[in-house]
């Protein structure tokens, strides 16, 4: 009845409506119109037209004897046409209603000698080459409609736990990390000049995290959360790295450690039951391809799961939580490590984890999603509370199969002299965060947060193989296109 109401609705305010609205509960009688892009014409007779709501097309039936023969030509793949006519029970096969085409506009036309998504088979690398285009295909439009639900889900979680949506600047004179991997921001020339003649009279960045500035607003406002673009200046031409990326940042004011882990499990498995309750025929599309992809791969390197399997059983369990030194003694005694299969062997303890570490404990040992905490201070960030050995600090990862960390945070160093300290160590003056220091001396409270890469999320959730796969535009060292 809730989509009978809603075709009644749109019936009266226009008559374009959508495919999946159609399909969704069929006004089947009714004359509609649809407008969308030509996936296939056969027999000079039969349209799939697709208007990028829905992975499914819908079938419109032409007269070819009552048409224009030179209009029917214009009908090719990759042609943007206005279809009106009565929506019917189909009689054929495939597809269960179907529009008699009483008229149709080409509103736009695609050349059969120059569209290249043609109907066959194309490769990513191909699709990336062409990205201005690839969102017509089914592949990227199922992922790209499920990166819509993950960010819808991501501000409805947060607003319903009493978040406060905070915009943290793009352009920074600090840099949270302390990484120095930071795209420079200026209107001096290409030569360069004094930074005090710049813009902002000082030297800026684009932000690699929002979250010093979203501690502010913890501090105030109680529950604070980010969402926005991130940039980091590394060169990495991996499947797991970009240059610009989305980034979910919470910041919670009077939380330890134990709750910033709580919260950020109990937000993942709201984001994927989101999805799998949402975006089920996308996703199921989306599980045929990963298992299409899995039978490509040498046997001991498939997923032992399904796509949706592997969504569900994450969204379903509790995630296992350990220490960072109860993992580095199960690194250090596994066969790969024993065997030299590592490419980065584990020997002692202060190793900072790579994927392929984290990897082993989700996929081999544990088979779960892993929480790591209590990481050597030498490896992490210096906004991190130190613990009473003097050596951790109230660090977190959470990790998940095929991809590795997908959330890092943290219990965040309300002490103003050990701050203070730690930012001396580090060698970031002073006087570029005198600002993030006085928070500790006016009302300091226990906080924490964390960060989610956004892209990771849609990647797991996806299956797709590379994070360039799901994101519309992706940025990479040497490759700034579209």
């Amino acid at each position: 009845m809730k989509y009978h109401a809603e075709i009644a609705s749109l019936l009266q305010t226009s008559c374009i409506m959508s495919i999946k609205h159609l399909l969704l509960s069929p006004p089947i009688g009714t004359n509609i119109t649809v407008k969308g892009w030509v996936r296939t014409f056969r027999s000079n007779r039969f349209i799939a037209i697709n208007d990028g709501s829905t992975l499914a097309n819908l079938q419109c039936v032409v007269n070819f004897e009552k048409e224009d023969e030179n209009e029917l030509k214009r009908i090719t793949t990759g042609s943007c046409l206005s279809i009106t006519g009565q929506l019917v029970e189909s009689q054929g096969k495939g597809q269960t209603v179907e529009i008699i085409v009483d008229s149709f506009e080409v509103l736009g036309d695609a050349p059969v000698d120059d569209y290249p998504l043609q109907p066959k088979k194309h490769s990513l690398e191909f699709l990336r080459e062409i990205a201005h285009l690839r969102p017509r295909t089914n592949t990227f439009s199922a992922v790209f409609r499920v990166r819509h639900a993950l960010s819808f889900a991501i501000h409805n979680y947060f607003n319903k736990e009493g978040f406060v949506n905070w915009h943290s600047p793009i352009i920074t004179g600090s840099d949270a990390e302390g990484a120095g991997e930071m795209f420079r921001v200026s209107t001096l020339p290409a030569s360069g000049g004094d930074p005090a003649e710049d813009f902002f009279g000082k030297e800026t960045h684009l932000t690699v995290s929002g979250q010093l500035e979203g501690e502010l607003g913890a501090l105030a406002l109680g529950k604070i959360y980010t969402f926005g673009p991130t940039f980091r200046a590394e060169n990495s031409n991996t499947t797991r790295h970009l240059a610009e990326f989305w980034m979910v940042e919470p910041e919670m004011a009077f939380h330890d450690l134990n709750m910033n882990m709580d919260l950020a499990e109990d937000f993942l498995k709201y984001c994927l039951r989101y999805i799998l309750d949402n975006c089920r025929e996308d996703l199921a599309f989306l599980d045929s391809r990963f298992a299409e992809e899995q039978k490509g791969k040498p046997q001991n390197e498939r997923a032992e799961q399904g796509l949706i399997e592997k969504l569900e059983f994450v969204a379903n369990n509790d995630f296992v939580r350990l220490s960072y030194t109860e993992a580095i003694e199960i690194l250090k005694n596994s066969k790969p490590n024993k065997k030299r299969k590592f490419k980065y062997r584990i020997e002692e303890w202060g190793a900072d984890l790579q994927s392929e570490h984290e990897r082993f404990l989700v996929e081999k040992h544990f088979k779960a999603p892993v929480v790591l905490y209590d990481y050597p201070a030498s490896i992490k960030a210096f906004y991190m509370r130190l613990n009473e050995d003097g050596k951790t600090v109230r660090a977190m990862d959470i990790l998940f199969p095929g991809i590795g960390e997908i959330v890092g945070g943290s219990q965040r160093e309300e002490r103003y002299d050990i701050l203070k300290e730690k930012v001396a160590a580090v060698g970031i003056p002073e006087e570029e965060l005198w600002w993030y220091l006085e928070t500790r001396k006016f009302g300091t409270c226990v906080h924490s947060g964390f960060g989610l890469g956004f892209e990771r999320l849609v990647q797991f959730s996806t299956g797709m193989g590379n994070i360039r796969d799901v994101i519309p535009f992706p940025r990479t060292p040497g490759s700034a296109n579209f």
